[in-house]
């Protein structure tokens, strides 16, 4: 059993993918053994996450995760553990597997109840073992029926630590999103600890949309049936490996990033020097060797006084051709005007914000980014989703709804690299399997953190990386700076820009 850290990056696998895995598994095995084992490795982790509990609570569904839950309770009442076992499901239509759990558990006396107990605390524990991987994407089902819906809130608002078999009930492997009528409120965080123990594979939808928030820790067990034959169907980031500088390096050992962005025109009362200010920053931080900055419209600015390493320059006079570009933070419409000569000529490029918003609403600039790679030119969009549902003409409800796929699709029709951002931000490439960032909390959620990520994502591809690496890299180090920032509240991106160079 595996308590995921973010030490080395981990395979993930889909419903599809479980499911063949698990036929593939069972097929070599005794009947009831791969249940058998789910079981006993829920009861062992619930034992280590509760070695104090008075009760242990354990709402089963009338599946094969409902037998999960079956055989965790009958090993949790051998070794005399406290243990009161709601099933939702009958002998008579409980699949085969589940309805023989059923019936061992019966034997050894385990006590049924019609409910969760009253007076759980902190220190007991409630396992969700209600549906697991049995939702997938596009499900019909009409909405949870009364008694279910009644034992996913009460799992949801006790203040007993809750341990999820394989999925939270109601989340979507693939997506990490709550079908529909499963949802708890919104603005309501679960009451209780929560944890996730993944069976046989780590799910895609754990770690990136609604995911995070549901399944708190996650913990992996492969049921000794470990396959290494299905292609994963995402990834999930471990920390990138780093070096020490070699001594014999310089300023141009590590690339000049241009950051082109920051309208501002006092005449409209626009200012959004800031935010280019703050791409600039982040690449410095994060070891770019000359970082210029070209602010777009009338200002005065001539120096950053925070930053003056920083480098003003007018757009024109950038020599695009030798630059690693960040372009779009906070260009509003003038950014418009030089993406043309940007799209032509930066041999690296990433495009964040206004530039984004500018590819959306103008074809021409759509077909001149489409014919970056194959000149061989190195692109990464940093959309977030209402962005990318503009690239992609859809609405961002629709991005949400399966962030993997929106990524990817994105990616494919752009020939970019793809960084979507949001909890679990996705990295795909337009061939090849897509990347889930594990790191971040809520403290990214600022005005300027996005701004930050872009220029680390530049200072990345001007230091050599490949655009997905590039990409994957800078969103971990970007979460991991806002995990490990001192203080508890909002992070402000000034900051951040500076704590992103933490983890080098």
């Amino acid at each position: 059993m595996h308590r995921i850290h973010h030490d080395r990056p981990w395979p993930l696998h889909g419903s599809a993918a479980t499911r063949r895995i698990e036929q593939a598994a069972a097929a070599t095995l005794p009947a009831h053994t791969l249940m058998q084992r789910a079981g006993l490795a829920v009861a062992q982790l619930a034992r280590a996450l509760a070695p104090h509990a008075r009760r242990v609570w354990i709402a089963c569904g009338p599946g094969n995760n409902g037998g999960d839950g079956l055989e965790a309770a009958l090993h949790l009442h051998r070794h005399g553990v406290p243990v009161a076992v709601t099933w939702l499901g009958t002998p008579e239509s409980a699949p085969p597997d589940a309805r023989h759990s059923w019936q061992r558990a019966q034997q050894a006396g385990v006590p049924f109840v019609s409910g969760p107990p009253q007076g759980l605390g902190p220190q007991d524990l409630c396992i969700d073992a209600l549906l697991g991987i049995g939702l997938a994407p596009g499900d019909q089902r009409p909405a949870p029926p009364a008694r279910l819906r009644a034992l996913l809130q009460a799992l949801h608002q006790t203040p007993a630590a809750v341990l999820c078999v394989d999925l939270p009930s109601g989340l979507q492997a693939d997506t990490g999103q709550y079908a529909a009528g499963f949802a708890p409120g919104p603005g309501s965080p679960p009451a209780g600890a929560r944890h996730t123990l993944s069976l046989l594979t780590l799910k895609p939808g754990l770690f990136t949309g609604a995911g995070r928030d549901a399944a708190g820790t996650v913990w992996w067990h492969g049921l000794g049936s470990e396959d290494a034959s299905t292609a994963p169907t995402a990834w999930l980031a471990g920390a990138p490996a780093t070096a020490p500088r070699p001594h014999a390096s310089h300023k141009g050992s590590y690339g000049d990033v241009a950051v082109i962005g920051g309208e501002a025109l006092a005449e409209r009362g626009l200012g959004m020097a800031g935010a280019a200010l703050l791409a600039a920053r982040a690449a410095l931080h994060q070891g770019a060797g000359r970082v210029l900055v070209a602010l777009l419209g009338q200002t005065a600015l001539e120096i950053d006084p925070q930053q003056p390493e920083l480098m003003l320059r007018r757009v024109e006079a950038l020599a695009l051709a030798d630059l690693t570009v960040v372009c779009g933070c906070g260009g509003g419409a003038a950014v418009r005007s030089v993406l043309p000569g940007v799209l032509a000529a930066a041999p690296r490029l990433v495009l964040d914000a206004d530039a984004l918003n500018a590819m959306a609403r103008m074809p021409a600039l759509a077909q001149a980014l489409a014919q970056r790679a194959p000149r061989g030119q190195a692109t990464v969009l940093t959309p977030h989703p209402l962005e990318a549902a503009r690239l992609l003409g859809v609405d961002s409800s629709a991005v949400q709804a399966d962030r993997l796929g929106a990524a990817q699709a994105l990616a494919g029709r752009t020939g970019c690299v793809v960084l979507l951002k949001g909890s679990g931000s996705v990295v795909a490439a337009p061939q090849g399997t897509p990347v889930i960032n594990p790191t971040g909390n809520a403290r990214l959620a600022t005005a300027g953190t996005g701004d930050v990520l872009a220029g680390m994502v530049g200072a990345q591809l001007a230091a050599g990386q490949a655009p997905e690496q590039a990409a994957v890299h800078a969103a971990f180090l970007h979460g991991l700076a806002a995990e490990q920032a001192p203080g508890q509240g909002p992070l402000l991106a000034g900051r951040l820009a500076e704590y992103g160079s933490k983890g080098l």
